[in-house]
């Protein structure tokens, strides 16, 4: 008989940790009652923006405010990131949550009182600066989400890691950067994490809404360039040269053909842009050599490979077939964005508490391309949009990302802030 009661306690135990405590109601009322905080954070960071890896007075005020709560705290992580460690009252998994902190070189034409008027030197230049892509609301959601587990740090199984990271627009010049530089210092593994979740504000996703998609959701991001070198001549007498400037025209051609005609669109978008071109010092020389630079974007790492290799092919016999050569160099530089399945599934009933089922939506692959991807490799993860656009506005209408009239309402913030915490306690 005893035996059999001591089986039965076992039972009920069992039973009884296999079912999380739903926190949703709690995080409801503890998120309502620093909403105007979350508001005011964004908006100082929104007026006082600062560039990759100079984000010194960012990472002070995080950094101010998660020794506020009581956390441990490391800085100057990958240059200026800041990680904060919240160790719970009991046992469990670690997870991290992550925001990016930088700004753009990019002037703010949106009319508020706390546009940014902010400049910087960027590659020796000085240049506006400008939260043209809401890591502003970023940094303010996961601020608000380390102060409401702070305050339930008795309730927390496990260990919860902030991670905010800076240079995820791309460190500048040859200096190192964003979440590579953050794996590289160990962000990843003291603690070791469990799994990882990340935030993106969209300006045409509407507020109090969030849009997610399981698997490949980011595309990746590869830089390349073409050198073509043909022969310098007279203007007026092209026959006697060799234009590398006709030659890269058809090169760009047969650059979009490889996307219309080459790709199996069905299985993965390809995105191949040329957005810089460099020939000539004056209108009547051909010159003898073009350089030409640009993006490579796909959302499948076989895929991925093989329009690397039609680049090269493509440039290169074209220009053999008009008597130049081509020299491709491509730079592998953000691999697809990967939302674990199983993660995904498991943690949606955790979105749909922070939204209302209603406003969770699954997304379609995005063609931009996110450094979050880095963290993926390391730990399961899931990346997922809140949206921020004004309620009733058509999408066509909001400005994109990275533009001057970039435009973020900041009423519903609490959606993101909610969905982290929910996070936490259902995983």
């Amino acid at each position: 008989m005893k035996k059999f009661f001591v089986l039965v306690a076992v039972v009920l135990i069992s039973i009884n940790s296999s079912f999380a405590v739903d926190r949703s109601a709690e995080i409801d009322a503890e998120t309502s009652k620093i909403m105007n905080k979350i508001i005011e954070w964004r908006r100082h960071l929104h007026q006082y923006p600062e560039l990759s890896n100079r984000e010194f007075n960012t990472a002070k005020y995080v950094e101010d405010h998660l020794r506020s709560l009581g956390l441990e705290v490391k800085t100057g992580v990958a240059k200026t990131g800041v990680v904060g460690i919240l160790r719970g009252a009991q046992p469990g998994p670690t997870l991290a949550l992550r925001a990016d902190m930088d700004g753009l070189p990019v002037k703010e034409r949106v009319n508020i009182p706390f546009a940014s008027k902010v400049t910087a030197e960027y590659l020796g230049q000085t240049v506006p600066v400008m939260h043209a892509c809401g890591h502003d609301t970023h940094v303010a959601m996961l601020m608000g989400a380390a102060q409401i587990l702070a305050g339930m740090k008795d309730k927390i199984k496990g260990n919860v890691v902030f991670i905010f990271q800076p240079a995820e627009e791309g460190p500048p010049g040859t200096e190192e950067g964003g979440a590579p530089m953050m794996i590289k210092e160990g962000v990843m593994d003291n603690p070791k994490i469990d799994a990882i979740f990340g935030i993106h504000i969209n300006s045409q996703t509407e507020i109090g809404r969030i849009a997610y998609k399981s698997g490949s959701v980011m595309a990746s991001s590869d830089w390349f360039s073409i050198k073509v070198k043909g022969k310098q001549t007279h203007g007026a007498y092209p026959w006697s040269g060799i234009d590398p400037i006709a030659v890269s025209a058809q090169i760009i051609n047969g650059l979009q053909m490889i996307v219309s005609r080459q790709s199996e669109l069905t299985k993965s978008p390809v995105v191949i842009t040329v957005g810089k071109i460099n020939a000539g010092v004056r209108e009547n020389i051909i010159p003898e050599e073009l350089t030409m630079a640009g993006t490579i974007r796909v959302l499948d790492s076989r895929i991925q490979k093989e329009v690397h290799q039609k680049i090269k092919l493509t440039a290169e016999k074209i220009a053999e077939s008009m008597g130049a050569t081509a020299e491709v160099n491509i730079d592998v530089k953000t691999p697809v964005t990967y939302n674990t399945p199983e993660l995904v599934k498991k943690m949606l009933p955790s979105l749909e508490k922070a939204a209302g089922r209603e406003n969770v939506l699954e997304n379609e692959w995005v063609t931009g391309a996110e450094d979050f991807a880095f963290y993926g490799a390391k730990a399961p993860a899931f990346f997922f949009v809140v949206g921020g656009m004004p309620k009733g506005k058509n999408p066509l209408d909001a400005a994109a990302h990275h533009t001057p009239d970039f435009f973020i309402d900041d009423s519903r913030l609490d959606v993101g802030v909610k969905a982290f915490c929910n996070i936490v306690f259902d995983y």
